[in-house]
């Protein structure tokens, strides 16, 4: 079998792991904690889903290299390095909202190759092998046939810094009269899969960290989706995924706001 396709089997394999794990305990709000600011939330379920999937991979690959989110760290030999988020919306499982994910990626030589996205409160799980299409649930998927933006309906996500956030409402009150809707669901991996399955017709989002988007935007580009990186959007990284028939229109759209904001404003963005 092909090595990707082996690694998109193990990040399926445990992600579902990870998600029995999640569907057999009770969750005590006690055992939540902060990190970066008061809303970025850590719980020990979140520590305890990465041990999980870390000794499932390894006890499958000891040669390969890891990193985690709630840090999880391995050097190994054999070129493949798994990227884990144990939980992709901590806020929403700590609130007891449906919508959060287990996101597993492996990449080859510094190249995403193989990924899985779980959503337990659906039982679905998404994944994707470089080279050989995208599965939610073992059944192919592609992206929707959305013809323009004016009817689009777009995902994003706000950051935990309140100042940023600030930022973020501007830019989400330049783009919401020039689009179909905006939703703001709270999982970005989650929310690219929702890509990858037609349930959105693009997403953005700045700010996020390499385990927040590495098996996702694999599973949405896989899906037939554009994955654009912008290195500076306002003094942040901002990822775009859109369907290629409003890829150019919301990178337009996108840009064109970056712009006016610079203009009107006597604030110098970092």
């Amino acid at each position: 079998m092909n090595e990707n396709l082996t690694l998109r089997d193990l990040a399926s394999e445990a992600a579902n792991e990870a998600c029995l794990f999640l569907k057999s305990i009770d969750f005590n709000f006690d055992e939540v904690h902060s990190k970066s600011s008061h809303s970025d939330l850590v719980t020990e379920i979140d520590q305890r889903v990465e041990s999980i999937i870390f000794n499932f991979l390894q006890s499958r690959r000891n040669n390969d290299s890891f990193l985690g989110e709630e840090g999880t760290s391995a050097i190994g030999s054999s070129g493949v390095r798994w990227i884990l988020d144990p939980i992709d919306g901590t806020t929403n499982y700590v609130y007891g909202i449906p919508y959060f994910g287990v996101s597993i990626a492996a990449e080859k030589n510094g190249e995403v190759v193989a990924g899985a996205v779980a959503d337990p409160n659906r039982n679905e799980i998404f994944d994707a092998a470089r080279g050989f299409g995208a599965q939610c649930n073992g059944s192919s998927i592609c992206i929707s046939g959305g013809t323009n933006l004016n009817n689009s309906l777009i995902a994003t996500g706000f950051s935990y810094s309140s100042e940023r956030r600030g930022i973020q409402a501007e830019i989400l009150s330049h783009l919401l009269p020039k689009v179909g809707d905006i939703r703001r669901f709270g999982a970005a991996a989650v929310d690219l899969c929702w890509l990858a399955k037609g349930r959105v017709d693009a997403f953005y989002e700045e700010g996020l960290n390499y385990w927040d988007f590495a098996a996702g935007s694999l599973i949405a580009e896989e899906a037939g989706a554009a994955i654009i990186h912008l290195d500076d959007f306002l003094g942040e990284q901002l990822i775009v995924a859109a369907t290629p028939t409003i890829k150019q229109d919301f990178l337009m759209l996108l840009e064109g706001t970056r712009d006016q904001m610079i203009n009107d404003s006597k604030i110098s963005f970092p």
